[in-house]
């Protein structure tokens, strides 16, 4: 009966890391052209983010940049961190809300910012609820710069630029939360 060696060899571990380096770049031009394609967008809203999302994704496959799969890999990972963003904006402006005081503004531009509000939190709660239900970050995945927490054991892992999610480094685990 023989045996296999799983251990990587360092050169092996360097091809790795070097795949990894690239496909993180890669991520960060791709979510730069999805940037500068919502800005140059008439419309501001998801769908024109979608839009441009999509749009660099197409751009970016035609021109060879990366296979139909990895795009579409990228494509999610964007949703998925733009989704994030969303979700934290959303606790931002509550906790704004919260800081307000009645006593210290007028009624009249307490009620209008009360509706002003009321009217974002809202439409950016209906799109976070969304969002949230398919907010997964696992091991493998590239994602940008920030603060994931491990969903089984608690750990944070801090990125400090758009990397592969490395299993926790407590328990092993391979899905989770992210912050910033």
């Amino acid at each position: 009966m023989s045996t296999i060696d799983t251990t990587a060899t360092p050169a092996s571990e360097s091809v790795k890391n070097e795949e990894q380096g690239r496909h993180e770049a890669l991520y960060d031009r791709y979510a730069e052209r999805t940037r500068e394609l919502f800005e140059a967008s008439q419309e501001k809203g998801k769908e024109a983010m979608d839009k441009a999302i999509e749009m660099a994704r197409e751009q970016f496959t035609a021109a060879g940049e990366f296979s139909a799969e990895q795009g579409e890999a990228f494509r999610k990972y964007m949703q998925r961190d733009l989704a994030q963003t969303e979700a934290d904006m959303r606790t931002v402006g509550q906790e704004a809300a919260e800081r307000f005081q009645p006593a210290r503004l007028g009624a009249g531009a307490f009620s209008s910012m009360a509706r002003l509000l009321q009217a974002t939190g809202s439409a950016l709660q209906t799109l976070s609820h969304k969002a949230e239900v398919a907010l997964h970050y696992n091991t493998g995945e590239i994602t940008s710069a920030g603060t994931l927490t491990c969903t089984k054991c608690g750990q944070t892992v801090r990125l400090k630029h758009s990397s592969h999610i490395p299993p926790c480094p407590r328990c092993h685990g391979t899905e989770f939360r992210k912050g910033y």
